[in-house]
């Protein structure tokens, strides 16, 4: 079961444990990289939320996934989180460590969605009008999504510019339906 208290406790815990043996870089990666494989596989996800799995499994299934792959310090975190059966909320503690440590280097997560694949200069441009707004380093993801008509739609720290074709017809639509020259029609 999900719990935000224990996410962020787990991964302030963590986030010190990477302090003080100035790893934090590294497990920020590798923090990541546990937030892709339990993103992209919900088999995974049943299998470590199942309580009939014993202890043990659950340890070989880490030690497989991510055993070689990240750092030692990452690897005893995980290996301590099995032995607490907390281990379905690896992937909160996980999302939870990004938030910690995107705070405390002061980068913002921004989203642009657009119709079309965007180059690189677009989106050093966008990079560079949200960190003039916020005054913080942007960490930019780029979402393509084939239903948008046309435009884009950035969003960060709870604000929304929303410049798709779709908002701009609706406002239209919304602006003729008011008569304002003639009245009585």
């Amino acid at each position: 079961m999900e719990n935000y208290r224990i996410n962020t406790n787990y991964a302030k815990s963590l986030f010190l444990l990477a302090t003080d043996t100035e790893k934090v870089d590294v497990v920020y990666n590798d923090m990541r990289m546990v937030r892709d494989v339990f993103s992209e596989n919900h088999v995974l996800n049943v299998v470590f939320a199942n309580p009939v799995i014993k202890d043990s499994k659950k340890m070989a299934i880490a030690n497989d996934l991510f055993g070689e792959k990240v750092d030692d310090l990452t690897m005893l975190f995980i290996r301590f989180v099995v032995k607490k059966h907390r281990v379905v909320n690896l992937k909160g503690i996980a999302l939870s460590y990004m938030d910690l440590y995107r705070e405390s280097n002061n980068i913002v997560l921004s989203e642009l969605r657009t119709a079309i694949d965007v180059d690189e200069e677009t989106k050093e441009i966008i990079k560079q009008i949200v960190g003039d707004y916020t005054h913080c380093n942007v960490e930019l993801n780029t979402i393509t999504d084939n239903k948008m008509l046309g435009g884009f739609c950035v969003s960060f720290d709870n604000n929304l510019y929303d410049a798709r074709l779709r908002t701009r017809i609706a406002k239209l639509r919304k602006e003729f339906s008011k008569n304002v020259y003639e009245k009585g029609i």
